[in-house]
């Protein structure tokens, strides 16, 4: 499995909904782009994925981890 990076940019529209990136990769390469308008759904799915770490900090899952 290739391991991807993922990168966050925060821009604005220009006219004709045009927005303009500069990317640090080369010429011709294929890259795949999510749009989310800025807003605070993507803060409450971060903090929602944040909360649930909660579940495996426990001594039991330490233990098997630790020990396996």
């Amino acid at each position: 499995m290739m391991q991807q990076t993922a990168l966050k940019y925060d821009v604005q529209v220009l006219e004709n909904g045009h927005v303009e990136l500069s990317v640090p990769f080369p010429v011709g390469a294929h890259l795949t782009i999510f749009i989310l308008p800025a807003d605070d759904t993507f803060q409450d799915l971060l903090l929602a994925s944040e909360s649930s770490l909660d579940f495996w900090n426990n001594p039991w899952d330490d233990e098997d981890w630790n020990n396996g």
